[in-house]
Formats: structure tokens, sequence, C-alpha cells
């Protein structure tokens, strides 16, 4: 019995070794299982810090660059560009921009007096002649959308019709080299006045030399310009919307209610429109026409005197902006004389184009004259009020006169006979 104690006490032993030895074991496993679950929670919150980081940082890369595109997109849009004077006339805009590219030999600009034709003439000249292609800003751009670049050639009719005269020094002009480039643009503005002039600038239109291109402006392709024409890349411009002529008058700072009254008197026509935006006598112009057909008594002496009114009121009409606008292009000339010389001024052709500006305008104020008359008694008639068919008649009447004009009539003539025929519109049916 007393041999079992040295072996109980060394199983004792063993066993006791054995369990520290585990327990020792779980404490490392347990340490090492604690430490590699810290390294990972450790590395997936480095790795979730870092993919954080990056998505900031390339979400302010977006935004940056993206604030950038808005800010070169606004400064793009709101650049002024070459073509910013030609109002409604989208088309013919991109047209030209595309020719610019690669010009050829000539271009027939067609469209309606007021339309923008040579506004956009200018601008495609500057855009022929700028070394970038019309940048807008350089002294190229400056002068040819002033129409004092020395390789802008404007040829404007110096009497009635472009006279044989003048179709010579079209072709010596443009037989001359650029002064300055090696390009040279002759406009020629009224086109559709040429008449016994044609046949001799077809050859040069036709085949000018190398760097002169033609830009032709007309109101319509008469008989005697469709050779020409066929030669001639063609640009339509088109009339103006009521509603594209009252947008650019609110943009010139026009109130809403006279720019509609002033979009109705212009029809169509921008120019026009912004003339009688400066003039201030316009409205009280306006109801001279409105009241008129309530003073008509059928009498001969009522006529008459009507008749003088209305040529006082002609002499008068929006003349005042006109002369002003006249006596700066006076003075620029006079400014460019000075300091480059009489020489190719242009001092006869800008006088002559006076001229015609001043009677374009009685024209353009008795045509305006007319069609108010011809609204007061449509008025008359969609109100149903009165003689139907006098009223009828007196709209048939008044579009008639309106016709004539482009015939050149006796003025005081044509208001005679006119004002003779219409019928009195009574009081109460006056439009206001």
């Amino acid at each position: 019995m007393s041999d079992g104690g040295p072996v109980s006490e060394d199983r004792s032993a063993a066993e006791d070794r054995s369990a520290n030895e585990e327990s020792e074991d779980r404490s490392a496993a347990e340490d090492r299982s604690a430490n590699e679950e810290s390294e990972d929670r450790s590395a997936a919150e480095d790795r979730s810090a870092d993919e954080e980081s990056e998505d900031r940082s390339a979400a302010e890369d977006r935004s940056a660059n993206e604030q950038s595109e808005d800010r070169s997109a606004a400064e793009h849009r709101s650049a002024p560009t070459l073509y910013d004077g030609v109002r409604g006339q989208e088309r013919a805009v991109a047209q030209l921009r595309a020719a610019a590219r690669a010009p050829v030999h000539a271009y027939l600009f067609v469209g309606p007096p007021g339309s923008g034709k040579r506004s956009a003439a200018h601008a495609f000249a500057a855009s022929l002649l700028c070394p970038d292609g019309g940048c807008n800003a350089c002294r190229a751009c400056t002068l040819a959308l002033a129409a004092h670049h020395p390789d802008l050639i404007v040829v404007e009719r110096t009497g009635p019709f472009i006279s044989v005269d003048q179709a010579r020094e079209i072709v010596r002009q443009a037989s001359l080299s650029p002064v300055e480039g090696g390009r040279k643009v002759l406009l020629l503005v009224d086109f559709h006045l040429v008449q016994n002039a044609a046949p001799m600038l077809l050859k040069i239109i036709e085949e000018p030399p190398a760097g002169t291109v033609f830009v032709i402006l007309t109101e319509q392709v008469p008989p005697e310009l469709v050779t020409i024409a066929s030669r001639c890349v063609r640009i339509d411009f088109r009339t103006l919307r009521h509603d594209e002529v009252v947008e650019a008058l609110l943009a010139d700072g026009v109130d809403l209610h006279q720019a509609h009254e002033i979009a109705d008197a212009a029809a169509g026509r921008l120019d026009r429109a912004r003339l009688l935006a400066s003039d201030p006598e316009f409205e009280a112009r306006r109801r001279v026409w409105r009241a008129l057909p309530g003073e008509l008594d059928g009498t001969g002496a009522t006529v008459a005197r009507l008749v003088d009114h209305l040529g006082a009121v002609l002499d008068s009409a929006a003349m005042a902006p006109l002369e002003a606008r006249h006596a700066a292009e006076v003075a620029d000339l006079a400014e460019r004389v000075e300091r480059y010389g009489e020489r190719g001024a242009g001092r006869r052709q800008m006088e002559e184009r006076h001229k015609r500006e001043r009677r374009r305008l009685r024209t353009d104020e008795l045509r305006f004259g007319l069609a108010t008359l011809q609204a007061g008694y449509r008025d008359a008639l969609a109100a149903g009020q009165g003689d139907m068919q006098a009223w009828l008649a007196a709209v048939d009447r008044l579009h008639a006169a309106a016709e004539a004009l482009v015939r050149n009539p006796s003025e005081a003539l044509l208001l005679q006979a006119l004002l003779l025929d219409l019928p009195p519109l009574p009081t109460e049916v006056v439009p206001a």
C-alpha cells in the first residue's frame, strides 16, 4: 500500500502541468484571437476612413468641375457675339457662322427692310476679315461692324437705281488687292434696284479675284437679278414677328404697353421700331390718325383741311431722332476725314443714304397712318356697329392706297382722293 504514494503524486503533477499548459494555450489563443479581431477592426476602420475620404475628395472634385463648367457656360452665354444685333434670324445666323469657316465667292441676303440683313452683313464681314474668324474683340471686328474696315467696301446707290457707272466702280474695286490681309469684302446694298447694270456685274460676281467675297443685299429677286442670284449662296431673312419686336424693345428699356404699340406700328421692322421708341411724339401722331374718320363729313373743305394737317404731321414725324442719328454719322465722318483724308470716305454715299432714309421715313409714316385708319374701320366691323358694308369698303380702299405707295404717287393727291372716298365714322363708333 505504501508503494502507491509516488505514482499518485506523479499523476497529479502531470495533470497539473497539462491543465496549466491547456490554460496557457487557451489564454494565448484568446489573446491571438483578440489581437486579430482588434487588427481586423482597425484595418476595417482604416479602410472605411480611406474610402470616405476618397468619396469626399471625388465629390469635391466633381462639384468643383461642375461649378467651373457652369461658370464657363454662363460666361459663354453672357459674352457678346458678332450677331447680337441680329434678332429673330437664328437660321440665317447659323448659316453664316458655318459659311465663315469656308467662305465661297458670293452670298445673297434676301429679306424685307428692317429684318437685320445689313447688321448681319457687317457681322459676317467681320468674321471674314478677323484673323480669328470673328472674335468680336479685335480691331478688325470693331472696324468691320462699324463699316470702317479698309477691306470692307460698302456700295450704295447714289440715285433711284444702281447705275452703270457704279457697276464699273464695283468691278474696279473688286479687282484691287486687299489693303491689310488676304481677303476683301464688297457689300452691295439695295441690289434689287440694279436694273441695267446687272449684266456688267455678272462676270465679276461669278468669278471674282482670289480673296474677294461679295455680300449682296436685296429685298427680293427681280427678273434681272435671277442669273446673278444663281451664282450666289442665298441666305433668307424673314419679317420679325410682333412678339420678337416687343422682346427687343423691352431689352432696350421700353415699357411693355409702349413696346406693343410701337411693334404694331413697325410692322415687323426692328429698325423702325427703335426709331419710334426714341420719338416722344409717336403716340400723339397715332391719336391724330385714329381720330380722323370721326372728323370726315363728306365735304371737300374738310378734306382739304385734314390733308394740310396730315402734311404737317408727316413733316415732323420721327424727324428729330433720325436727324440726331444723321448728325452723329456726319460727325463720325468728319473725324475720319480729319484723320485719314477725304479720299474714300464715302461722303456722297452717306448724303444720298440720308436723303433716302428721310424719304423712306415719310413713306413709312404714311403707311403707318393708313394702317391705323384701317384698324379703326376693322374695329368698327368687329363691333358690328353702323354701316358694315361701308366699313368693309373703307378697309379695301385703304389697302389699295397703301399698295399705291410703291409707285411714289403725289402724297397730297393720294390723301385727298382717299379721304373723299372714306365714310365718316360716328363718334360712338370711332375706337378710342
